[in-house]
Formats: C-alpha cells, sequence, structure tokens
C-alpha cells in the first residue's frame, strides 16, 4: 500500500503545516476537552503506529477521540491533509543537533542510526511515497540536520546534497525488510523462526544439490551475532550498518579526491 502525500487542498494543507496548533474552545458545559489539528494528529498517528495505515480513517480518529468524524472537519479538510500532517510531525521527532566534534562520520552513523530508529516506530512512514514531498517544517528539519551533518566533510554542498539523498535510500532500504519481518508475524500469525524451519528443511529434502547448483550462494555464511532479534530483523540491520558503512568510505574517498594530491 502505497500513500501519496500532498493530494489535499495545497494552501489549507500548507497552512495546517506552517500554522499555530490552537486548541478550539469549549463550546458547551460537558467535559470533553476541545479539539485541536494537534490532537487530531496525535490519535492518527496512534492509530497508525498499532494498526497500520489500513486501519487509519476520519471516523476511527474520531471514535478515539471520542468524536464523530464530522467533528474533525472543522480542524482537519480530510484524509488526505491528515496523512500530511501525520508525515512531516513524524519526522519532526528526529534529534536536531549531532555533534561533529568526533568527527563528521561518527555523527553520520548517530544520524542514520536515528532515522532508521525513526522508521521502526513509525513504519507506516514507509507507506508514505517520498515522490510528492508534503513541504513541511518537519521535512525541512530531517533535510537541514542530514545536511548540515555532511556539509562539515567540506564538500560541495551540491555534491552533499546527493550524499544526502543516498543515505536517507539506504536507510528506508534497509529498513522496509526488518519493518515487513515484524509485520509479517503479526499478520501471518506464525514467527520467523517457524517459517523458516519449515522451508528451509524441505530445501534439503527436495533440492538436496542446492550447493552444487547455487555455488557462490552456498558459500554464504549466515550471520553468527548472538541477538534475540529475528532473522530477517537482524539481516536488514547487518545490512544497513554495511551499506551506511560503505557509502561513507565513498565519501571519505571523495574528501581525499578533492582535496587534490599532497
Amino acid at each position: 500500500m502505497v500513500v501519496f502525500a500532498g493530494q489535499g487542498d495545497a494552501r489549507r494543507s500548507m497552512e495546517l503545516l506552517w500554522g499555530p496548533r490552537v486548541v478550539a474552545p469549549r463550546t458547551g458545559p460537558g467535559p470533553k476537552p476541545g479539539l485541536s489539528v494537534e490532537a487530531i494528529v496525535a490519535a492518527a498517528i496512534d492509530i497508525a503506529d498499532a494498526e497500520g495505515m489500513a486501519a487509519l480513517s476520519m471516523r476511527s480518529v474520531g471514535e478515539r477521540l471520542g468524536r464523530t468524524a464530522m467533528a474533525l472537519y472543522t480542524y482537519v479538510p480530510g484524509k488526505t491533509e491528515l496523512v500530511d500532517l501525520m508525515y512531516d510531525r513524524t519526522l519532526g521527532e528526529l534529534p536536531s543537533s549531532y555533534p561533529t566534534s568526533s568527527g563528521w562520520r561518527a555523527a553520520a552513523v548517530a544520524l542514520a542510526g536515528a532515522l532508521w530508529d525513526l522508521h521502526l516506530r513509525h513504519p507506516w512512514l514507509l507507506q508514505v511515497s517520498p515522490a510528492r514531498p508534503v513541504l513541511g517544517p518537519g521535512e525541512f528539519h530531517v533535510q537541514e540536520t542530514l545536511l548540515s551533518v555532511l556539509a562539515s566533510t567540506g564538500l560541495p554542498l551540491t555534491r552533499v546534497r546527493w550524499v544526502v539523498s543516498a543515505l536517507f535510500n539506504v536507510v528506508r532500504g534497509s529498513v522496509q525488510a526488518a519493518a515487513e519481518s515484524r509485520q509479517a508475524a503479526h499478520e501471518t500469525g506464525l514467527s520467523e523462526e517457524d517459517w523458516w524451519g519449515a522451508r528451509s528443511a524441505l530445501l534439503g529434502e527436495l533440492v538436496p544439490d542446492l550447493p552444487a547448483r547455487f555455488p557462490t550462494v552456498a558459500r554464504l555464511e549466515p550471520s553468527v551475532e548472538a541477538s534475540d532479534e529475528p532473522y530477517l530483523e537482524r539481516e536488514a540491520r547487518l545490512a544497513f550498518e554495511a551499506g551506511v558503512e560503505l557509502l561513507l568510505d565513498g565519501v571519505e574517498a571523495a574528501i581525499v579526491k578533492a582535496s587534490g594530491p599532497r
């Protein structure tokens, strides 16, 4: 399921993204507190975190807040604008400061790890396509943070821009596998260990010549790291760490090349 942001009314969406979060005044003697854009967005994020984007609707958000869906439309025009607000607010959780006192590389590794954690906390972020950016403060915050860390390499910003894109794609691609591993176990009711156990046994029985047919694959050694992580999630994390390391190796090589002969 891919969700494209930026489908609602452009002006209303941008006003909601950049405008103040004002709590509506209480209008009656009832005990219910006044709604606000912030409360609606927070409830929507809670639903998406717990049940996925498929469970998100104006009605489900209203029910979570003890209101009807119609009561929400005064604050947010519809689900499309709500998705923009959810996505942007969640990106705003990324810390803004990554000191480079230990070097730009250590800061970049820490930033990549924070992006990994952010997407695992909110796996529905991976369903929101980056093809149509929301252009909100949270999205600009992520860009500014990434750029400021990698600009400390001394490379021209025109080069840093592509490094930022590459780093973000390494994180997003790797964490997708980890998030889907968790989702598969939840939705199928079958643990990863049981799934792999059944099929690996069948491979050995039905394809005894597998190593001869695929010798390079057979040479791969499974990771032996002691961990409570499910296999695919662990492999995704290790691939993420290796991908970040290789990318930053390339950045270091580019720095040396840019500095010229000594």
